[in-house]
């Protein structure tokens, strides 16, 4: 149960949707060293979210669309595809700016949207969908009171979400970008980083 300390009670609305959480160096779980989150939901059930920082070189948005059996032959942009998350990897999510918007878009706050359905694939391929977007396969889940658990233990910062930063292509100086929205510097880092 929680107290009236417990800055992270859901009973006081502590809800960190459309936040970024930002990996602490230690973080004993070696699937999201130096990642940067986006949270796309939380709530009293868990949150879900996606990674913003790992790419999936491997996998070309061209080959993407084929493998749904989109056709590819009017494809007029390329798209980098994203790690989103250790679980169901091979569904595919993307996190996007609101300008875009179909039946099954899920609008979440302050500009940001996301939708996952084959759609949007299509109109990123024809340069007709939204001005911002992050292809991602896979997501990052918690169960109810996981996440809270994880920030009381040290293992997450979280900053307000930045469109330049989520959306940006320079993978890895993400993590670094958003410690230094903070003012801190990776380097002084501590593993024993207190409780305020």
């Amino acid at each position: 149960m929680a107290t009236e300390q417990d800055p992270f009670s859901l009973e006081d609305d502590y809800d960190l949707t459309g936040k970024l959480l930002i990996a602490m160096p230690f973080l004993s779980d070696p699937r999201f060293t130096h990642t940067v989150i986006y949270v796309c939901g939380h709530d009293a059930q868990g949150a879900m979210g996606l990674i913003v920082n790992k790419g999936l070189p491997a996998v070309t948005f061209e080959e993407l669309l084929l493998q749904m059996n989109v056709d590819v032959s009017h494809v007029t942009t390329q798209v980098p595809v994203h790690y989103g998350g250790p679980v169901e990897v091979g569904r595919g999510f993307v996190l996007h700016s609101s300008d875009y918007a179909s039946e099954s878009t899920v609008l979440i706050e302050n500009g940001f949207a996301m939708t996952a359905t084959l759609d949007i694939l299509r109109a990123i391929a024809l340069n007709e969908g939204p001005r911002d977007t992050l292809l991602a396969l896979g997501y990052v889940g918690w169960g109810s009171g996981q996440l809270e658990n994880e920030i009381q233990e040290n293992g997450w910062l979280t900053i307000e979400a930045d469109p330049a930063l989520i959306f940006g292509h320079e993978l890895e100086s993400k993590w670094r970008q958003a410690l230094a929205t903070l003012g801190i510097d990776p380097a002084v880092l501590s593993f024993e980083i207190g409780h305020a």
